[in-house]
């Protein structure tokens, strides 16, 4: 499995690219951008394929040590990008969110940044780095749970402010999933997640909005020509499209008007058009490189290797599971792109990016070993001098 790891990564990742640019030439006919050509967003989508590829493979190339030693100016530029999100002429607003920096101001829409999808991977990079460093030190309140806790709510609240519940809801989940894995104690975790949770939902009651998209959720028949069209419409797609499909251009959703077939919502469309073996098709791709991502951690040479292994891994398993479950019914409407496939630049850059270091991992791993992640090890350890003291 440890070189065939990197081989069904790889294979995964095209596959869902290529599947990517498929439907959104089967859908950009119909989404096209105010004044532009019909197919004007797949050649845009293309450039960005190209241009995350070369990433890819630069990131697969440079030792991943450098990450390590650049960690906090990685996370200081970040922080900064998150920052300029509120700049007059440089953030970009779009629907009430400022989730963007860009050029638009002179003209140049395409030249736009998402520095929430840089913030995922920068919180990876230093929670990896600073448990790598402070590895004796993980069960313990200050270096153990109260500086990453820090890094991590510090751009939450960033991205929280520029209206992005979805992704920063992600970076908590991530940030949490990373410090349980790394050894901090639950103890600490519990509380402040639970805290966390209830500001979340003070959050949501204090947004008018935020409000009815969830009676909206609630009750989708209702609302289906309000706030609750996106999700009405998908189970419309899926429905539609039954086992095998109606067959790829034939989709009908995104000519009768389903908001963002081309992004957060093409799942839906690949299940229309490619059916409901399509569908299983993309999750199996997903668990593919959940799996794969996995073993390439438990095979990195150190502990640093291993974390940002599974932070990475993490974030697109989480990516993906919240945007199939908004776009099944199963979570609340929060637009979230599905990895590799949905439409947008910034989403696909940072993706390969992290696939880029998954490979460079895999290259600098040990050869037939199989080294647990940090959580695995402890509890082995405890279990083993548990047995020692009873005999």
């Amino acid at each position: 499995m440890n070189r065939a790891s990197v081989y069904l990564l790889i294979s995964s990742v095209c596959l869902l690219v290529l599947l990517g640019i498929v439907m959104l030439a089967s859908t950009s006919f119909f989404v096209q951008e105010k004044g532009g050509a019909a197919y004007t967003m797949l050649w845009q989508q293309g450039m960005w394929v190209v241009v995350s590829l070369f990433a890819a493979v630069f990131f697969a190339w440079l030792p991943y040590g450098f990450l390590f030693r650049f960690r906090w100016w990685i996370f200081g530029v970040t922080l900064i990008t998150l920052v300029l999100c509120f700049v007059p002429y440089v953030g970009v607003e779009v629907n009430g969110a400022s989730r963007w920096i860009g050029l638009s101001s002179l003209g140049l829409p395409m030249l736009q940044f998402q520095p929430s999808e840089m913030a995922k991977l920068a919180c990876v990079i230093v929670l990896a780095g600073w448990f790598a460093r402070h590895a004796p030190l993980t069960r313990e309140f200050l270096p153990g749970f109260l500086i990453p806790g820090v890094v991590v709510v510090v751009p939450l609240l960033l991205v929280g402010m520029e209206v992005d519940l979805g992704s920063a809801v992600l970076i908590g989940a991530l940030g949490g999933g990373m410090m349980f894995v790394a050894g901090t104690r639950w103890i600490y975790l519990v509380p402040v997640g639970a805290t966390l949770l209830a500001g979340l939902y003070g959050v949501v009651k204090l947004m008018p909005n935020r409000v009815e998209r969830i009676m909206a959720f609630m009750d989708l028949e209702k609302f289906k020509d309000g706030l609750g069209l996106q999700q009405w419409r998908a189970m419309i797609a899926f429905g539609s499209g039954g086992v095998d499909g109606v067959g790829l251009g034939n989709g009908r959703q995104k000519m009768m008007g389903l908001p963002e077939a081309h992004t957060d919502f093409i799942f839906p469309m690949v299940g229309e058009e490619l059916g409901f073996g399509g569908a299983i098709f993309v999750v199996l791709l997903f668990v593919t490189i959940l799996v794969a991502g996995f073993n390439i951690a438990q095979r990195a040479q150190d502990r640093f290797g291993k974390l940002l292994a599974f932070g990475i891994t993490l974030i697109m398993a989480l990516e993906a599971l919240m945007n199939m479950g908004v776009t099944t019914a199963l979570l609340p409407n929060k637009g979230l792109p599905l990895p590799f496939v949905s439409k947008g630049g910034s989403s696909l850059l940072f993706a390969m990016i992290g696939i880029g270091i998954l490979v460079n991992i895999h290259r600098h791993g040990m050869p037939g070993r199989k080294n647990d992640l940090p959580l695995t090890r402890r509890r082995r350890m405890s279990t083993a001098s548990h047995s020692h003291g009873s005999l």
